[in-house]
Protein backbone atom coordinates (compact mmCIF):
# COMPACT_ATOMS: atom_id res chain seq x y z
CA UNK A 1 0.00 0.00 0.00
CA UNK A 2 1.42 3.70 -0.88
CA UNK A 3 1.80 5.18 2.43
CA UNK A 4 -0.10 7.95 1.69
CA UNK A 5 -2.98 6.34 0.62
CA UNK A 6 -4.77 5.55 4.05
CA UNK A 7 -4.78 9.60 4.08
CA UNK A 8 -6.98 9.92 1.78
CA UNK A 9 -9.44 8.06 3.63
CA UNK A 10 -8.82 8.87 7.40
CA UNK A 11 -7.85 12.39 8.23
CA UNK A 12 -8.22 11.91 11.90
CA UNK A 13 -10.63 12.44 14.73
CA UNK A 14 -10.39 16.37 13.81
CA UNK A 15 -9.02 16.60 10.12
CA UNK A 16 -12.56 14.77 9.44
CA UNK A 17 -14.13 17.71 9.96
CA UNK A 18 -11.70 20.14 8.10
CA UNK A 19 -13.88 20.63 5.47
CA UNK A 20 -16.91 22.48 7.94
CA UNK A 21 -14.07 24.00 10.27
CA UNK A 22 -11.02 25.03 9.17
CA UNK A 23 -10.50 28.85 8.92
CA UNK A 24 -13.21 29.12 11.29
CA UNK A 25 -13.42 26.77 14.76
CA UNK A 26 -9.85 25.50 13.21
CA UNK A 27 -6.81 27.98 12.26
CA UNK A 28 -8.84 30.90 12.62
CA UNK A 29 -7.25 34.25 12.20
CA UNK A 30 -7.50 36.87 14.44
CA UNK A 31 -6.65 40.24 13.29
CA UNK A 32 -5.50 43.25 15.03
CA UNK A 33 -2.98 44.32 18.16
CA UNK A 34 -2.80 41.42 20.82
CA UNK A 35 -5.58 42.41 22.95
CA UNK A 36 -9.22 41.66 24.77
CA UNK A 37 -10.88 43.08 21.20
CA UNK A 38 -9.45 41.88 18.24
CA UNK A 39 -11.16 41.06 14.96
CA UNK A 40 -12.18 37.91 13.61
CA UNK A 41 -13.52 37.51 9.93
CA UNK A 42 -14.02 41.76 9.92
CA UNK A 43 -15.80 42.08 13.30
CA UNK A 44 -14.21 42.87 16.78
CA UNK A 45 -14.64 40.46 18.75
CA UNK A 46 -14.22 40.13 23.08
CA UNK A 47 -11.13 37.74 23.20
CA UNK A 48 -10.91 34.90 25.75
CA UNK A 49 -8.31 32.56 23.96
CA UNK A 50 -4.78 33.86 24.26
CA UNK A 51 -2.18 32.80 26.87
CA UNK A 52 -1.03 36.54 27.37
CA UNK A 53 -1.78 36.03 31.30
CA UNK A 54 0.04 39.01 32.46
CA UNK A 55 -0.95 40.95 29.37
CA UNK A 56 2.53 41.32 28.56
CA UNK A 57 2.64 41.17 25.15
CA UNK A 58 1.90 44.55 24.27
CA UNK A 59 3.10 46.42 27.24
CA UNK A 60 5.38 49.16 25.76
CA UNK A 61 8.85 48.21 27.93
CA UNK A 62 8.46 44.72 26.30
CA UNK A 63 7.51 46.60 22.54
CA UNK A 64 10.59 48.74 23.38
CA UNK A 65 12.38 45.99 24.43
CA UNK A 66 11.33 43.48 21.32
CA UNK A 67 12.30 46.39 18.89
CA UNK A 68 15.43 47.53 19.98
CA UNK A 69 16.63 44.04 20.13
CA UNK A 70 15.42 43.61 16.32
CA UNK A 71 17.62 46.39 15.75
CA UNK A 72 20.40 45.78 17.13
CA UNK A 73 20.95 42.14 16.52
CA UNK A 74 18.41 41.09 13.56
CA UNK A 75 16.75 37.90 13.74
CA UNK A 76 19.71 35.61 12.69
CA UNK A 77 22.39 35.92 15.69
CA UNK A 78 23.69 33.85 17.48
CA UNK A 79 23.99 32.08 14.53
CA UNK A 80 24.78 27.92 14.98
CA UNK A 81 23.57 25.75 17.97
CA UNK A 82 24.87 27.23 21.72
CA UNK A 83 27.17 24.43 21.70
CA UNK A 84 29.28 25.16 18.87
CA UNK A 85 28.89 28.87 18.13
CA UNK A 86 25.28 30.00 19.54
CA UNK A 87 26.68 30.84 22.68
CA UNK A 88 26.41 34.49 24.16
CA UNK A 89 26.27 36.12 27.74
CA UNK A 90 23.02 36.91 27.32
CA UNK A 91 21.60 33.29 27.01
CA UNK A 92 23.71 32.65 30.34
CA UNK A 93 22.66 36.06 31.87
CA UNK A 94 18.96 34.77 31.34
CA UNK A 95 19.64 31.48 32.74
CA UNK A 96 20.62 32.84 35.99
CA UNK A 97 18.22 35.09 36.77
CA UNK A 98 15.26 32.20 35.71
CA UNK A 99 17.58 29.92 38.23
CA UNK A 100 17.58 32.62 40.82
CA UNK A 101 13.81 33.16 40.90
CA UNK A 102 12.45 29.44 40.53
CA UNK A 103 14.89 28.61 43.37
CA UNK A 104 16.46 26.59 41.72
CA UNK A 105 20.81 26.24 40.95
CA UNK A 106 20.99 26.18 37.61
CA UNK A 107 18.46 26.68 34.37
CA UNK A 108 19.32 25.50 30.84
CA UNK A 109 17.40 27.40 27.93
CA UNK A 110 14.86 25.48 25.80
CA UNK A 111 13.98 26.62 22.09
CA UNK A 112 10.30 25.53 22.18
CA UNK A 113 8.30 24.16 25.28
CA UNK A 114 6.94 21.14 23.29
CA UNK A 115 10.37 20.29 21.60
CA UNK A 116 11.79 20.79 25.05
CA UNK A 117 10.15 18.70 27.13
CA UNK A 118 10.22 15.75 24.89
CA UNK A 119 14.10 16.20 24.83
CA UNK A 120 14.46 16.28 28.79
CA UNK A 121 12.53 13.00 29.20
CA UNK A 122 14.07 11.44 26.48
CA UNK A 123 17.90 12.62 27.86
CA UNK A 124 16.90 11.73 31.56
CA UNK A 125 15.57 8.19 31.12
CA UNK A 126 16.63 4.80 29.42
CA UNK A 127 14.97 1.17 28.53
CA UNK A 128 15.72 0.12 32.05
CA UNK A 129 13.77 3.55 33.94
CA UNK A 130 10.21 3.57 34.12
CA UNK A 131 7.75 6.26 34.08
CA UNK A 132 5.04 7.20 36.81
CA UNK A 133 2.17 10.09 35.46
CA UNK A 134 -0.70 12.05 35.56
CA UNK A 135 -3.52 10.56 33.30
CA UNK A 136 -3.88 14.40 31.84
CA UNK A 137 -0.56 15.57 31.25
CA UNK A 138 0.26 18.04 27.69
CA UNK A 139 0.30 16.15 24.56
CA UNK A 140 3.81 16.96 24.81
CA UNK A 141 4.39 14.51 27.96
CA UNK A 142 2.44 12.12 25.99
CA UNK A 143 4.57 12.50 22.90
CA UNK A 144 7.85 11.75 24.81
CA UNK A 145 6.57 8.80 26.59
CA UNK A 146 5.60 7.11 23.36
CA UNK A 147 9.63 7.42 22.57
CA UNK A 148 10.29 5.70 26.05
CA UNK A 149 11.64 1.99 25.09
CA UNK A 150 10.79 1.02 28.65
CA UNK A 151 7.74 0.90 30.93
CA UNK A 152 5.39 3.70 31.94
CA UNK A 153 2.65 3.76 34.62
CA UNK A 154 -0.13 5.82 34.17
CA UNK A 155 -2.36 7.35 37.02
CA UNK A 156 -5.94 8.77 36.80
CA UNK A 157 -5.42 12.63 37.20
CA UNK A 158 -4.26 13.68 40.74
CA UNK A 159 -5.11 10.13 42.14
CA UNK A 160 -2.75 10.01 44.82
CA UNK A 161 -4.04 6.23 45.92
CA UNK A 162 -3.23 4.81 42.21
CA UNK A 163 -0.05 7.38 41.84
CA UNK A 164 1.15 5.03 45.04
CA UNK A 165 -0.20 1.95 43.33
CA UNK A 166 1.95 2.81 40.19
CA UNK A 167 4.87 3.21 42.27
CA UNK A 168 4.89 0.09 44.05
CA UNK A 169 4.88 -1.59 40.83
CA UNK A 170 7.76 0.90 39.27
CA UNK A 171 9.48 0.21 41.97
CA UNK A 172 9.49 -3.56 41.99
CA UNK A 173 10.26 -3.71 38.43
CA UNK A 174 13.22 -1.10 38.87
CA UNK A 175 14.83 -3.89 41.40
CA UNK A 176 14.63 -6.41 38.15
CA UNK A 177 16.27 -4.12 35.87
CA UNK A 178 18.00 -1.78 38.13
CA UNK A 179 16.43 1.40 36.52
CA UNK A 180 15.38 4.38 38.02
CA UNK A 181 11.66 5.83 38.52
CA UNK A 182 10.92 9.20 36.96
CA UNK A 183 7.51 10.64 37.80
CA UNK A 184 5.79 13.12 35.74
CA UNK A 185 2.91 15.73 36.78
CA UNK A 186 1.53 19.38 35.47
CA UNK A 187 1.50 22.25 38.10
CA UNK A 188 -1.26 23.22 36.37
CA UNK A 189 -3.38 21.43 33.81
CA UNK A 190 -4.05 23.54 30.92
CA UNK A 191 -7.53 22.27 30.33
CA UNK A 192 -9.02 21.90 33.55
CA UNK A 193 -7.39 24.66 35.22
CA UNK A 194 -6.57 22.53 38.18
CA UNK A 195 -3.18 22.32 39.93
CA UNK A 196 -1.43 18.88 40.19
CA UNK A 197 -1.38 17.60 43.70
CA UNK A 198 2.25 18.66 44.34
CA UNK A 199 2.01 18.72 47.94
CA UNK A 200 1.10 14.62 47.88
CA UNK A 201 2.97 13.52 45.44
CA UNK A 202 6.16 14.71 47.62
CA UNK A 203 5.25 13.48 50.62
CA UNK A 204 5.71 10.07 48.51
CA UNK A 205 9.12 10.83 48.18
CA UNK A 206 9.18 9.51 51.74
CA UNK A 207 7.99 5.80 51.12
CA UNK A 208 9.65 5.90 47.23
CA UNK A 209 12.49 6.67 45.41
CA UNK A 210 11.35 8.99 42.53
CA UNK A 211 12.26 11.86 41.04
CA UNK A 212 9.79 14.44 40.28
CA UNK A 213 9.80 16.52 36.97
CA UNK A 214 6.94 19.19 36.96
CA UNK A 215 5.48 21.14 33.57
CA UNK A 216 4.64 24.48 35.17
CA UNK A 217 3.49 25.71 31.84
CA UNK A 218 0.10 27.36 33.29
CA UNK A 219 1.79 28.40 36.32
CA UNK A 220 4.80 30.21 36.12
CA UNK A 221 4.34 33.87 36.58
CA UNK A 222 0.27 33.12 37.79
CA UNK A 223 1.10 31.10 40.58
CA UNK A 224 3.11 31.46 44.02
CA UNK A 225 3.14 34.92 45.67
CA UNK A 226 5.98 36.18 43.65
CA UNK A 227 4.54 34.57 40.41
CA UNK A 228 7.41 31.54 40.40
CA UNK A 229 4.80 28.94 40.29
CA UNK A 230 2.99 26.13 41.56
CA UNK A 231 5.78 24.57 43.66
CA UNK A 232 5.32 28.12 45.64
CA UNK A 233 2.09 28.17 45.90
CA UNK A 234 1.97 24.87 47.39
CA UNK A 235 5.35 25.37 48.93
CA UNK A 236 7.05 22.52 47.96
CA UNK A 237 9.39 24.12 44.86
CA UNK A 238 12.47 22.67 46.94
CA UNK A 239 10.87 18.83 46.47
CA UNK A 240 10.67 19.44 42.67
CA UNK A 241 13.95 17.77 41.34
CA UNK A 242 13.10 19.14 37.85
CA UNK A 243 10.86 22.21 37.14
CA UNK A 244 10.01 23.25 33.34
CA UNK A 245 8.45 26.15 32.22
CA UNK A 246 7.70 27.80 28.33
CA UNK A 247 7.60 31.19 27.40
CA UNK A 248 4.54 31.03 25.51
CA UNK A 249 1.65 32.01 28.42
CA UNK A 250 2.89 34.60 30.91
CA UNK A 251 5.89 35.48 29.17
CA UNK A 252 4.14 35.91 25.84
CA UNK A 253 6.87 34.78 24.08
CA UNK A 254 8.67 32.10 22.43
CA UNK A 255 10.94 29.82 24.12
CA UNK A 256 11.34 27.82 27.55
CA UNK A 257 13.68 26.30 30.43
CA UNK A 258 14.43 23.38 32.70
CA UNK A 259 15.91 23.96 35.82
CA UNK A 260 16.98 21.76 38.52
CA UNK A 261 20.44 20.84 40.65
CA UNK A 262 23.30 22.18 38.78
CA UNK A 263 25.33 18.21 37.96
CA UNK A 264 21.49 17.63 36.75
CA UNK A 265 21.21 20.28 34.44
CA UNK A 266 24.71 20.22 32.96
CA UNK A 267 23.91 16.73 32.20
CA UNK A 268 21.14 17.82 29.93
CA UNK A 269 23.41 20.47 28.36
CA UNK A 270 25.36 18.09 27.19
CA UNK A 271 22.98 15.32 25.98
CA UNK A 272 19.59 17.34 24.75
CA UNK A 273 19.85 16.09 21.30
CA UNK A 274 17.17 18.88 20.21
CA UNK A 275 19.58 21.71 22.00
CA UNK A 276 22.46 20.21 20.77
CA UNK A 277 21.38 19.96 16.71
CA UNK A 278 19.51 23.01 16.80
CA UNK A 279 19.70 26.72 16.26
CA UNK A 280 20.50 28.68 19.77
CA UNK A 281 17.58 30.85 20.65
CA UNK A 282 17.89 34.06 18.67
CA UNK A 283 19.06 37.14 20.61
CA UNK A 284 15.54 38.94 20.03
CA UNK A 285 13.38 36.50 22.28
CA UNK A 286 16.74 36.13 24.76
CA UNK A 287 16.63 40.16 25.67
CA UNK A 288 12.95 40.13 25.15
CA UNK A 289 12.58 37.27 27.75
CA UNK A 290 14.85 39.41 30.09
CA UNK A 291 12.76 42.40 29.82
CA UNK A 292 9.17 40.18 30.45
CA UNK A 293 11.04 38.30 33.13
CA UNK A 294 11.64 42.03 34.83
CA UNK A 295 8.17 43.39 34.73
CA UNK A 296 6.88 39.85 36.25
CA UNK A 297 9.27 39.93 39.14
CA UNK A 298 8.98 43.82 39.36
CA UNK A 299 5.50 44.45 38.65
CA UNK A 300 3.14 43.28 41.07
CA UNK A 301 0.17 44.98 39.84
CA UNK A 302 0.12 42.72 36.44
CA UNK A 303 -0.51 39.75 38.72
CA UNK A 304 -2.86 41.24 40.60
CA UNK A 305 -5.28 42.54 38.09
CA UNK A 306 -4.69 39.51 36.65
CA UNK A 307 -6.58 37.55 39.73
CA UNK A 308 -9.25 40.20 39.85
CA UNK A 309 -10.44 39.25 36.71
CA UNK A 310 -9.97 35.51 37.15
CA UNK A 311 -11.77 35.95 40.72
CA UNK A 312 -14.94 37.81 38.44
CA UNK A 313 -15.39 35.60 36.05
CA UNK A 314 -14.98 31.85 37.64
CA UNK A 315 -17.33 33.65 41.15
CA UNK A 316 -19.43 35.47 38.33
CA UNK A 317 -20.03 32.05 36.30
CA UNK A 318 -20.52 29.69 39.53
CA UNK A 319 -22.95 32.08 40.80
CA UNK A 320 -24.98 31.71 37.38
CA UNK A 321 -25.29 28.51 37.56
CA UNK A 322 -22.10 27.17 35.38
CA UNK A 323 -19.99 24.77 35.72
CA UNK A 324 -15.97 25.23 36.06
CA UNK A 325 -15.16 22.09 37.28
CA UNK A 326 -12.15 21.97 40.01
CA UNK A 327 -10.12 24.68 38.69
CA UNK A 328 -8.29 26.76 41.04
CA UNK A 329 -5.99 29.20 38.63
CA UNK A 330 -6.82 31.41 35.72
CA UNK A 331 -7.84 28.68 33.75
CA UNK A 332 -11.58 28.71 33.20
CA UNK A 333 -13.26 25.49 31.85
CA UNK A 334 -16.97 25.82 31.54
CA UNK A 335 -18.15 22.63 31.20
CA UNK A 336 -21.23 21.78 29.46
CA UNK A 337 -23.11 18.69 27.58
CA UNK A 338 -23.91 18.52 23.99
CA UNK A 339 -22.59 16.83 20.71
CA UNK A 340 -20.04 17.91 18.39
CA UNK A 341 -22.38 19.45 16.21
CA UNK A 342 -23.94 21.07 19.46
CA UNK A 343 -20.31 22.60 19.96
CA UNK A 344 -20.04 24.07 16.64
CA UNK A 345 -22.89 25.86 17.09
CA UNK A 346 -23.27 27.24 20.20
CA UNK A 347 -19.51 28.63 19.22
CA UNK A 348 -20.78 30.40 16.04
CA UNK A 349 -23.75 32.12 17.73
CA UNK A 350 -21.09 33.38 20.35
CA UNK A 351 -18.97 34.58 17.77
CA UNK A 352 -21.20 36.00 14.99
CA UNK A 353 -24.50 37.10 17.75
CA UNK A 354 -22.45 37.95 20.52
CA UNK A 355 -19.13 39.03 19.71
CA UNK A 356 -17.39 36.52 21.89
CA UNK A 357 -14.62 34.64 21.07
CA UNK A 358 -13.27 31.63 23.19
CA UNK A 359 -11.69 28.06 22.46
CA UNK A 360 -14.32 25.39 22.21
CA UNK A 361 -12.64 22.04 22.94
CA UNK A 362 -15.04 18.53 21.78
CA UNK A 363 -13.92 15.10 21.62
CA UNK A 364 -11.51 13.10 21.34
CA UNK A 365 -9.84 16.27 23.37
CA UNK A 366 -12.56 15.90 25.73
CA UNK A 367 -15.29 12.45 26.01
CA UNK A 368 -18.27 12.08 23.78
CA UNK A 369 -20.81 14.17 25.34
CA UNK A 370 -19.17 16.76 27.15
CA UNK A 371 -18.31 20.51 25.70
CA UNK A 372 -15.80 22.84 27.53
CA UNK A 373 -14.99 26.10 26.41
CA UNK A 374 -11.97 27.28 27.89
CA UNK A 375 -11.61 30.83 29.07
CA UNK A 376 -8.35 32.31 28.99
CA UNK A 377 -8.39 35.29 31.61
CA UNK A 378 -5.68 37.94 31.47
CA UNK A 379 -4.28 40.99 33.32
CA UNK A 380 -5.82 43.20 30.28
CA UNK A 381 -8.96 42.20 30.55
CA UNK A 382 -11.59 44.39 32.62
CA UNK A 383 -14.44 43.82 34.51
CA UNK A 384 -16.74 45.38 31.97
CA UNK A 385 -15.88 42.41 29.46
CA UNK A 386 -16.40 40.06 32.34
CA UNK A 387 -20.15 41.01 32.78
CA UNK A 388 -20.82 40.98 28.90
CA UNK A 389 -19.34 37.78 28.81
CA UNK A 390 -21.51 35.97 31.46
CA UNK A 391 -24.57 37.71 29.94
CA UNK A 392 -23.78 36.05 26.66
CA UNK A 393 -22.96 32.39 28.41
CA UNK A 394 -26.30 33.01 29.92
CA UNK A 395 -28.18 33.22 26.58
CA UNK A 396 -26.03 30.60 25.03
CA UNK A 397 -27.22 27.73 27.85
CA UNK A 398 -30.67 28.56 27.71
CA UNK A 399 -30.24 27.72 23.70
CA UNK A 400 -28.51 24.49 24.70
CA UNK A 401 -30.84 23.37 27.40
CA UNK A 402 -33.98 24.11 24.73
CA UNK A 403 -32.08 21.44 22.21
CA UNK A 404 -32.01 24.55 19.77
CA UNK A 405 -28.52 23.82 18.58
CA UNK A 406 -29.25 20.53 17.40
CA UNK A 407 -31.70 21.85 14.90
CA UNK A 408 -29.56 23.75 13.19
CA UNK A 409 -28.09 22.97 9.79
CA UNK A 410 -24.99 23.05 10.77
CA UNK A 411 -25.17 20.86 13.48
CA UNK A 412 -26.23 18.45 10.96
CA UNK A 413 -23.63 18.52 8.38
CA UNK A 414 -21.75 16.86 11.69
CA UNK A 415 -23.55 13.84 11.30
CA UNK A 416 -24.45 13.81 14.85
Amino acid sequence: MDIFEKLNTNLGPLGKHSELSEGYFMFPKLEGEIAPRMRFRGKEVLNWSLNNYLGLANQPEVRKADADAATKWGAAYPMGARMMSGNTDLHEQLESELAEFVGKEKTYLLNYGYQGIMSVIDSLIDRKDVIVYDGECHACIIDALRMHMGKRFVFPHNDMESCEKQLVRAERLTKETGGGILGITEGVFGMTGDMGNLKEIVKLKDKFQFRLLVDDAHGFGTMGKTGAGSGEEQEVQGQIDLYFSTFAKSMASIGAFIAGDEKVIHYLKYNMRSQIFAKALPLIMVEGALKRLDLLKNRPEFKANLWKIVHALQNGLKEKGFSIGTTNSPVTPVVLNGTVGEAATLSKDLRENYNIFCSVVIYPVVPKGMIILRLIPTAVHSLEDVVETISAFEAIKEKLSSGYYKTTELAASFGE
